[in-house]
């Protein structure tokens, strides 16, 4: 079994616990969404090259002016579920739940008993077929979803193994439930099963093997990154 988290330790990527002001965290969120509507418009929007030249040069130079800011080098909260130890943590990083992360859908996430439960609605940067959402994309909420489920079991873990059976095809543009939760724990090993629905259509399921690491294990991989 995993050592029990140092909820005092800080990690060299990530400090878990730290507060951010409430204005802040709303700021950061807000202009996320404001970059996901670029992204969605950018794809949809049959512009001609002069507005297309005119808002890339509007980007470039909000990128410089906050290029002048000065960095960060630690993440607020964490950039996955599976590694905080927790479901109520603060995951505004993350590539797939972050409200703060442009790349996000976001995927929102919440623990309902033993499970989790989820929604989403995928726009047309996560196209893959016609009309539905990209399989890698997919497999990437499952890990999410499958990865906070983990949790629940009381350790932190890492992805050993991801299985997605692939149902249907997953539709854009419409809302989509996720639910999962342990299925059982050997040792170090969590097994964990989860689907996707669009209404009553079973789109996709998924199996996972988490394998419990301690937290000074993930400081060793943290600080061996540049």
């Amino acid at each position: 079994m995993a050592e029990a988290v140092d909820r005092e330790q800080v990690s060299a990527r990530w400090l878990p616990d730290a507060e951010q002001p409430t204005a802040l965290r709303a700021a950061r969120r807000r202009l996320a969404d404001a970059m996901r509507r670029t992204i969605t418009l950018l794809l949809e929007v049959d512009a001609p090259v002069e507005e297309l030249a005119a808002a890339a040069a509007g980007l470039e130079a909000f990128n410089e002016r906050l290029d002048g800011l000065p960095h960060r080098h630690r993440l607020v909260g964490y950039a996955e579920t599976a590694t905080a130890g927790r479901p109520d943590a603060l995951f505004d990083s993350s590539p797939v739940t972050g409200a703060a992360n442009p790349l996000a859908p976001p995927l929102v996430l919440r623990r309902e008993g033993a499970a989790v439960r989820g929604t989403a609605t995928f726009g047309s940067a996560y196209e893959g077929p016609p009309g539905h959402v990209h399989g890698g994309v997919i497999a990437a909420a499952f890990d999410e979803l499958l990865g906070m489920a983990q949790t629940l079991s009381g350790q932190r873990g890492m992805t050993g193994t991801l299985t997605v059976r692939y149902r249907r095809p997953t539709p854009l543009g419409r809302r989509l439930d996720f639910a999962a939760h342990v299925d059982r724990v050997e040792g170090r090993k969590i097994f964990v099963s989860g689907t996707l629905h669009a209404d009553d259509v079973l789109c996709a399921e998924s199996d996972g093997v988490f394998v419990a690491v301690d937290f000074a294990r993930l400081e060793r991989l943290a600080a061996d990154q540049p």
